[in-house]
């Protein structure tokens, strides 16, 4: 188990590029650094929650399309920005909502909880295994060279983000591509994870009072998985670098 200190450290490091800001000044992330999980499959509780997101999800769309949920259509502009085509390469807000018709994944037991948090408060989220990173995490714009393991028609391949894409990396290579699009497999949570971080990322018209309310969810669900649960969070906003820099906040 990591000491709470060593969480601090982690997200303290984190780093937004100035560059990511210049597409998108109005770009908040949370960040969740969580210890002391008990690992485990999905389970009664997280499909329960699923249940709860499938419903939401249909009461929000409606008879409307779903690029006309305010917060995925200011993502979709986002992905345009950095030559991204919404259409084909879907923030995983977007991703979600589309599948709730049909059923939202059970995966694991922590994946299943942020999705579910991600779609009742329509808010992209991601979630990875602390443990398996290198450094800590930054957002940026890809050079292309930097490196990105995934799986492509069931075969493990290494690709590349396109230059200018707005990729999280750590010092390893990429951790997630276009913003909170596709994961590397490295990173992915399992049913054994019991360290993570959780992503929380939000752009205008969702207000910050929106975004609380996802994080305290978020901080409410995982913060019962085991007796010595430890969360730490940092906000990460359009600030100068000496006015990001903190000690996190526990939840």
């Amino acid at each position: 188990m990591a000491e709470t200190r060593h969480l601090g450290a982690f997200i303290d490091g984190a780093t937004v590029d100035p560059a990511v800001f210049e597409l998108r000044p109005d770009y908040r992330a949370v960040l969740l650094a969580v210890d002391g999980i008990r690992p485990g499959p999905s389970d009664a509780s997280s499909d329960e929650l699923l249940r709860s997101a499938e419903a939401a999800a249909q009461r929000a769309l409606g008879d409307r399309p779903v690029e006309e949920i305010a917060h995925v259509a200011a993502w979709r502009d986002a992905y345009r920005a950095f030559g991204a085509k919404p259409q084909r390469t879907r923030n995983s807000l977007e991703a979600l909502v589309r599948r709730a018709a049909s059923g939202l994944p059970r995966v694991n037991r922590l994946t299943d909880i942020y999705n579910a948090v991600s779609v009742l408060h329509q808010i992209p989220i991601g979630g990875e295994d602390l443990s398996r990173y290198s450094g800590p995490p930054r957002l940026l714009r890809a050079t292309g060279t930097e490196i990105f393991d995934t799986v492509a028609a069931g075969a493990e391949v290494v690709e590349h983000p396109e230059v200018g894409e707005v990729v999280w990396c750590d010092d390893a290579g990429v951790t997630c591509r276009c913003w909170n699009w596709r994961q590397a497999r490295r990173t992915q949570l399992t049913d054994r994870t019991t360290t993570a971080l959780f992503i929380l990322d939000a752009l205008a018209p969702l207000p910050d009072e929106a975004l609380n309310v996802a994080v305290e969810q978020l901080c409410a669900r995982v913060t019962p998985l085991g007796p010595e649960v430890r969360v730490l969070q940092r906000l990460i906003t359009a600030m100068t670098p000496s006015e990001q820099a903190g000690d996190p906040a526990s939840c």
